[in-house]
């Protein structure tokens, strides 16, 4: 059984990285006691695909993850068996039941949505994101590699002040080997990494 996961990575878990996510969603579906599959081999591993890494001191709703299971469960024992045993700091949202033939969620995303809030005063935010969108090229580095960011920002716009804070929403390219990292668009526009809270709202498929 292949069942797909909508979940929440909160506040309290934003400096878990993507390894220790993984990590941690392993220990929660044992916990569950759910009859989790794993690969074959020599080193066989859980059958956990999450859907993109998300970054350290990033949050996120809406994330995807596939588990295998090695029978059937309910989608509604699933839900209840999970809710029961999840750490502090993630959400459940649903589960459905996936074909095991489906292809794996990283061939068939696309983009991300974020909102990134600003925790301090940015002026001129708007003429920043215009000047950057005007571009055609805007170079970055990244392990070691020089690739042009500008093409992976597919949307970029201020969005009204929440709780005195400004907010930005951006759209970005997320696949393989093509994927924009909303903390380089904000260092871009000018903005120290640690004024920004990024979270990622949506993902994006075929």
């Amino acid at each position: 059984m292949r069942a797909r996961i909508i979940f929440s990575k909160l506040e309290s878990m934003r400096f878990t990285g993507h390894l220790d996510l993984y990590k941690t969603w392993e220990r929660t579906i044992r916990r569950a006691g759910l009859p989790l599959a794993y690969t074959q081999g020599f080193n066989p591993r859980p059958r956990i695909n999450l859907a993109a890494a998300l970054p350290l001191g990033f949050t996120g709703g809406n994330e995807i993850m596939d588990i295998w299971l090695e029978k059937d469960v309910s989608v509604h024992n699933i839900e209840n068996s999970i809710n029961n045993s999840l750490p502090p700091g993630l959400s459940l949202g649903n589960v459905e039941d996936i074909e095991l033939r489906e292809p794996s969620l990283q061939t068939q995303l696309l983009a991300s949505d974020y909102i990134v809030r600003i925790l301090d005063q940015i002026k001129n935010l708007d003429q920043h994101i215009e000047d950057l969108l005007v571009k055609t090229e805007v170079f970055r580095e990244r392990r070691g590699k020089t690739y042009n960011l500008r093409p992976l920002v597919l949307e970029l716009s201020s969005l009204p002040n929440e709780e005195n804070l400004q907010r930005i929403h951006m759209q970005l390219s997320t696949r393989e080997g093509a994927s924009g990292r909303p903390d380089e668009v904000t260092s871009e526009l000018g903005i120290s990494p640690e004024f920004v809270r990024i979270h990622r709202v949506k993902l994006i498929f075929t």
